[in-house]
């Protein structure tokens, strides 16, 4: 049997494959799966450079299916290559299996978690930039894509950043099946249209048929031995290719093909053709010098030091000793203070622009490499790539996200760069830990702390210098608080973190000089909260306490600290300050004050709780 037989062939048991899983499944996405299973024939068998039995071997290449929903295509190349059984292949889609609807790294030959399209592309860009820049492995990252999330913008923001950073070890492959979910996509088959722009963005491109499986070879010959440039392959398909009901039918997406089983000997029923890809090329990842042992900055009580320059500057000594740590930002280095490390540490130092889905990205492709990426910019605008860190918790990815300019306390910029929901966004992720330190030292310390936890972690800085409160010998843990002022006839407990911490204090001083006294927690760990010391807290104050944010009232401090009391046989009367009408631009002070958390209201609260 020659190559172009044996793909030809094995392009059709992955047909098959999908068939039968989606068919027994009762659901799936099998003529997506159809259309590209010529490309992933020729991929696998001759040009893909992976070891399964050895999925960790770091000089591997990289095959991510940003089309996840061609799950029932990815699963049959694991049959064929003998990495999962037919018995496996069965459970498709059924509770307990690991075989779900779309793909996640809970088997160990995915790198990352897709299915919100637009995303597989974007991160292996971060892939791929890994193996050049910082693994410096000649691995290759093929990328699976569909046409129809070539109109998702985070698909463009990879195309510019792997073109401007030359990534030629990454290779697109666009199956353009014409069709999308509910109708034809944008511009159906012209590939010239697709060419075009791929072009404008600076890639190598190559136009091909692609069900014609000497063309696809040649085209994965071509942009392996292309320099300089990424690579897409723009493959014109049929969605459901080699079954006439449903081939380039408008409404067959998503459901299994009619007569499933009658359809797979149409397509020629079963065959046992079995996969070995080419071995990996080899090779260790390079190893970045380290230098002695942590060091951390540390500042004296009374100082006035905003927590995001004491983030760039424990980042900094952070990775003098890690050599695994990559910092990226959105162009916003100088006012995160991730400068400090770029500075320090100009070759693990990547500037993604104002690109934040491809930010968020780059992290979790980096980290697919087993790189610690710490990625900084705006609090507010890391709601424009929530889907991102969203998947990257259902990829079990381990990304450090810090977040400045947090809050109403920016002042002057005014809303649209106050992030207010990033509290609230942070908390839901799945495995997250979110942190809200007060002052420079203990950033320095929970820097230092996130490095050593795993999943999404979550780190909210302030703009504006506050007072240095706690001296560099303090231990911070994640999950622990801080109560920073107590006596024994306390009658309300004030909970505050990061700026509102320090309204919370002068709140306590002038309730101190009317005789009443105000116990002070520092709930810096959101999530996980403490709730032993929230609760002898509140035990310590009769029951009465007021949690001060600077973030809107849902999904903020104050929830957190609510389901801590939630379900306790003891009441407390629990009160939220916090952002609700809509802020404008003024000096922080003004700001503050005008969204009713700062410490003059905070005391007017408690003497009404305290005299009710």
């Amino acid at each position: 049997m020659s190559d172009n037989e044996r793909w030809q062939e094995l392009g059709q048991q992955l047909r098959v494959e999908a068939v039968r899983c989606s068919g027994a499944a009762k659901s799936g996405h099998p003529t997506s799966s159809m259309s590209a299973a010529d490309l992933m024939a020729v991929l696998i068998d001759a040009h893909l450079h992976y070891d399964f039995e050895n999925p960790d071997d770091p000089s591997g290449d990289h095959l991510i299916f940003s089309k996840g929903h061609a799950s029932p295509l990815l699963y049959g190349i694991f049959r064929a290559v003998g990495a999962v059984s037919a018995e496996e292949l069965e459970g498709y889609r059924t509770l307990g299996s690991k075989l779900e609807g779309h793909p996640t790294p809970d088997l160990p030959w995915v790198d990352v978690a897709t299915g919100s399209l637009g995303q597989g592309l974007p991160i292996g860009v971060g892939v791929a930039l890994a193996g050049r820049e910082f693994d410096k492995l000649p691995y290759r990252v093929w990328v699976l894509c569909g046409d129809s999330e070539m109109a998702e913008g985070s698909m463009w923001e990879a195309f510019e950043a792997a073109s401007f950073w030359g990534l030629d070890n990454l290779c697109a492959i666009v199956d353009v099946n014409r069709l999308g979910q509910s109708g034809p996509t944008r511009v159906g088959w012209d590939l010239g249209t697709y060419a075009e722009r791929a072009k404008a963005f600076g890639w190598n491109t190559i136009e091909i048929d692609g069900h014609d499986v000497g063309q696809i070879n040649d085209a994965y010959i071509r942009a392996a031995a292309h320099k300089g440039q990424p690579t897409v392959i723009l493959a014109r398909t049929h969605k459901g290719h080699g079954i006439p009901s449903v081939e380039d039918q408008l409404n067959a997406h998503g459901k299994p093909a009619p007569d499933w089983e009658e359809a797979m000997e149409a397509l020629g029923g079963d065959r046992t053709i079995t996969v070995t890809p080419p071995k990996p090329r080899g090779g260790t990842p390079y190893a970045f010098a380290t230098e002695g042992d942590l060091e951390l900055p540390t500042w004296d009580k009374g100082e006035e030091v905003a927590t995001r320059k004491a983030y760039g500057e424990a980042l900094a000594a952070l990775g003098k000793t890690r050599g695994d740590i990559v910092a990226l930002d959105g162009e916003v280095s100088n006012s995160t203070y991730s400068e400090i490390f770029r500075k320090a540490h100009p070759d693990r130092y990547v500037e993604c622009y104002i690109a934040e889905c491809q930010l968020v990205a780059t992290a979790v492709g980096l980290q697919v490499r087993n790189w610690q990426p710490w990625l900084s910019t705006f609090a507010a605008f890391l709601a424009r790539a929530y889907d991102f860190v969203r998947m990257g918790a259902v990829s079990q990815a381990d990304i450090c996200v810090v977040g400045s300019h947090a809050g109403v306390s920016i002042g002057e910029d005014g809303p649209s760069q106050m992030g207010l929901e990033d509290l609230a966004c942070f908390r839901a992720l799945h495995g997250s830990t979110v942190l809200y330190p007060s002052d420079a030292n203990q950033t320095a310390a929970l820097v230092a702390a996130m490095s050593e936890v795993s999943g999404i972690r979550y780190l909210r800085t302030t703009r504006g210098a506050t007072p240095v409160l706690y001296g560099p010998e303090e231990t911070f843990t994640i999950g622990g608080a801080k109560v920073v002022r107590e006596s024994d006839d306390d009658a309300v407990c004030l909970v505050g973190a990061g700026i509102t911490l320090h309204e919370a204090l002068k709140a306590a001083d002038a309730l101190g000089s009317e005789g009443v006294s105000a116990r002070v927690v520092d709930a810096y760990s959101v999530k996980p909260i403490d709730a032993a010391t929230l609760r002898s807290a509140a035990a310590a104050s009769n029951n009465r306490m007021i949690v001060v944010e600077d973030h809107w009232a849902e999904g903020g401090l104050g929830d957190a600290v609510r389901e801590v009391f939630a379900d306790a046989d003891v009441h407390t009367r629990v009160v939220s300050l916090a952002v609700s009408g809509m802020p404008g631009s003024g000096s922080p002070e003004a700001v503050v004050a005008a969204a009713g958390i700062d410490a003059d209201h905070i005391a007017a609260a408690a003497r009404k709780l305290v005299g009710g």
